[in-house]
């Protein structure tokens, strides 16, 4: 199992002691996540989502499909969104990446806000990834149109696709300032 550490002032583990020569050990790969710094010092090849998931438990961002199609894993990097499923540590190294869990922390964001008041939740499971595509798109777009949110291709498989979309819209409307 690949060994991850939280103490970002922790060295790599030397290679060994002994007669037997160590082996190979990649190099600590550096990463952000959600503000705090971390080393993976796995297989750079891991998907991000195992590293969040298993090695840090954050376990919001889900295991959908496994090739990048459903976007349940849907992480931001460096403020863009991404599958974290198919991004391999080593393109996440030295960026900083924000899960949900990282998302309204201290306050709801507005997106979550929105999310709450159009009732767009039904089981749930696809909801983190929406709710950073949704943050994303708002990001690039601030006053998108239908076109756009319907553009954003996340899977739900509960068929609450009308309310995520009254959410995105109702989000754009708060962060705009705006009253209902």
């Amino acid at each position: 199992m690949p060994k991850d550490t939280r103490n970002p002032a922790a060295a790599p583990p030397a290679g060994g002691s002994g007669a037997a020569p160590a082996p190979h050990l990649p190099a600590a790969l550096p990463i952000s996540v959600n503000g705090k710094p971390y080393f993976h010092e796995g297989d750079p090849a891991m998907p991000l989502l195992w590293f969040l998931r298993d090695s840090l438990r954050l376990t919001g961002s889900k295991y959908g499909c496994d090739n990048g199609q459903c976007g349940a894993c849907n992480v931001l990097l460096d403020g863009k969104a991404v599958r974290a499923c198919s991004l391999p540590m080593s393109a996440a190294a030295n960026h900083a990446v924000t899960t949900i869990e990282g998302i309204g922390a201290t306050n709801l964001h507005p997106v979550q806000q929105a999310w709450i008041e159009a009732d767009a939740i039904q089981c749930g499971y696809c909801q983190s990834g929406q709710i950073i595509a949704a943050i994303d798109l708002l990001k690039r777009k601030p006053r998108p149109a239908e076109d756009d949110i319907a553009a954003i291709g996340n899977v739900c498989r509960c068929g609450s696709q009308p309310q995520i979309r009254r959410a995105i819209a109702r989000a754009a409307e708060l962060l705009q300032g705006g009253k209902k």
